[in-house]
Formats: C-alpha cells, sequence, structure tokens
C-alpha cells in the first residue's frame, strides 16, 4: 500500500516552520477524510462539506462547527463583523438561531484565506498577514521585495515549490494575466480588490514522483488536497487556463458529460509563489566566565 504524503516524515532540509505549516494542514486534511483532486484535475473524493452536522474523522468535531472555529481561531472573522451571521459564529454552538445564522454566513462567504490564516495561526508562523482574503498577504509578500518575511512573492513558473510554500490561482479575471501581470498590478495599486486562492504545499516530488501536493480550504466546500504535476527539475508544470473572454468557464457550458476534456480543476491561472522564508535560529550569546585573578 502506497504511503500517505502526509504521513511520510519531511525530508531532510525541510526547516522547523515549514514543519509545523505541513503539519497544521495535513492534520486538517486528515479531518476531512483525505478528499483529493488527482493530477487530471478530477475530484476522485469528497466525503463532508462545510455546511453539514456531520462529524469529523475524530467522531468528535462537527463539519460546520470546524469551519467556524478556522474564522475565529485565525482573528479573521472581525473583519466580517458587518456581513449577516457572522457575529452568530461567535457565539457557542447549540441554539437554533445562532446556529443557523452561522452556517448561512459559512455558506455565503469564502473561507480559503481564513483557513490559510488559521494554518499560519496553528504553526505560530510570526509576521505573516492574516486576513479574510488572499490578495492582502500575497502584496505583503510583494511590497518586501527579496527581504520580505515570513513569504516573498515569486514566479510559479521560475522556481521550485518546496514545503510551507504558498501557490496561489486568481480568480473571476476576464483572462488570465499570470504572474507578470499580478506584479504589475500589485505595484500600480491595481488588485487591491483582485479574487484569489492560495493552498499550502506540504510535498513535493515525494520519491521522484514529480508530483506537488497542496492543500487548501474551501475547496469544494472542504479542505483537499490537489495534486499538480512537477518537471524533471521540480518546476509546475501547470495545464493552461481557460480564457475567459474567450471560452465558457468549467462550471458553465465548458464541464459536461460530453466534454470531458474541460473538467479540470487544475486549470487556473497559477499567477503566484509564496516562498517560505526560515528565520534563523536565535543564537544565544555564550555565558562569560568571569575574569580569574592570576
Amino acid at each position: 500500500m502506497a504511503l500517505e504524503v502526509c504521513d511520510i516524515p519531511p525530508r531532510y532540509g525541510v526547516g522547523e516552520t515549514a514543519k509545523a505549516i505541513v503539519r497544521a494542514a495535513c492534520g486538517e486534511h486528515r479531518l476531512w477524510y483525505r478528499p483529493f483532486i488527482d493530477r487530471d484535475g478530477r475530484i476522485a473524493s469528497l466525503a463532508i462539506t462545510e455546511a453539514e452536522s456531520g462529524n469529523l474523522a475524530d467522531n468528535g468535531l462537527i463539519a460546520w462547527q470546524r469551519v467556524a472555529g478556522y474564522w475565529r481561531e485565525s482573528g479573521t472573522l472581525s473583519p466580517m463583523a458587518a456581513l449577516p451571521g457572522a457575529q452568530s459564529c461567535l457565539a457557542q454552538p447549540g441554539e437554533r438561531t445562532t446556529d443557523n445564522d452561522c452556517r448561512a454566513f459559512l455558506i455565503d462567504n469564502p473561507w480559503s484565506a481564513a483557513f490559510i490564516s488559521w494554518v499560519m495561526t496553528r504553526a505560530g508562523v510570526t509576521g505573516f498577514v492574516r486576513s479574510p482574503r488572499h490578495i492582502d498577504y500575497i502584496r505583503a509578500a510583494r511590497r518586501g521585495g527579496d527581504a520580505a518575511r515570513p513569504y516573498r512573492l515569486a514566479d510559479p513558473m521560475q522556481e521550485k515549490p518546496a514545503p510551507g510554500d504558498l501557490l496561489c490561482f486568481l480568480r473571476d479575471r476576464s483572462r488570465p494575466v499570470s504572474h507578470g501581470g499580478l506584479v504589475q498590478a500589485l505595484d500600480s495599486g491595481g488588485a487591491d480588490r483582485w479574487k484569489s486562492h492560495c493552498e499550502v504545499a506540504v510535498a513535493a516530488n515525494v520519491g521522484g514522483d514529480q508530483t506537488l501536493y497542496l492543500i487548501g480550504g474551501n475547496v469544494a466546500n472542504a479542505v483537499v488536497m490537489r495534486k499538480l504535476p512537477l518537471d524533471r527539475t521540480g518546476r509546475l508544470v501547470a495545464p493552461p487556463p481557460l480564457d475567459a473572454g474567450t471560452q465558457p468557464s468549467p462550471v458553465e457550458a465548458g464541464c459536461s458529460p460530453g466534454r470531458e476534456e474541460e473538467c479540470d480543476f487544475n486549470r487556473q491561472d497559477w499567477a503566484a509563489l509564496l516562498k517560505l522564508v526560515e528565520m534563523p535560529p536565535v543564537q544565544q550569546p555564550l555565558p562569560v566566565e568571569p575574569a580569574r585573578p592570576w
């Protein structure tokens, strides 16, 4: 039986911060019964979704309550306080009115960025811009330049993804813009309202399988692993994104039983690789011995 990548010890050289990020993301993926999208962009497994009242894999946590926890524990619920149902997610579950309001909030508002922020909180990553919008920490990585902490922005087609990194695509654009278009927009202040989605890289090229393993929240309304192909050097081999200006989206006429070739959830505008910058360990000064009389 093949090993699950989340059950394989991290390879030599993976930093402590990256290990903590991978542990947090993998732990949640196990809770959601390990759903995944295969290398062909097909959802191969999906057991439970965000608004359900069924138990997660520990047989104690409830699916929708776990999602509410991502919002609360990441600190990303406060910016959403004015939206209907947000305040109800602060209440302890068990009261019908607040439960229903909270579950409606979870359905109506994407929680993928709250999940990433929760992972960073659980992993103890300092300096991460926790936000209900992915573009906020993508922008922070760009503004920091080469000295950015804890993430710097890189071109996903040029640099190799590694455990602890974030891989992001742009959503709802009229046409693909790729990395160059994203950087231009960020530098001109034109990307502030852009919609995006990021996932955590948990493993890359395990045993030479030329596969990148990502975990993201609010993917098919769950915490899902995604497999993407890598080339022999370890760089991403991404399928060309759909051009929304000339082709139907995969949610509309493009993906159907008669057009299976269009049903590829990996076919996205992968525009940003956020490279984790491991902070060097703090060196404790050696104790100074008192001078000895001669």
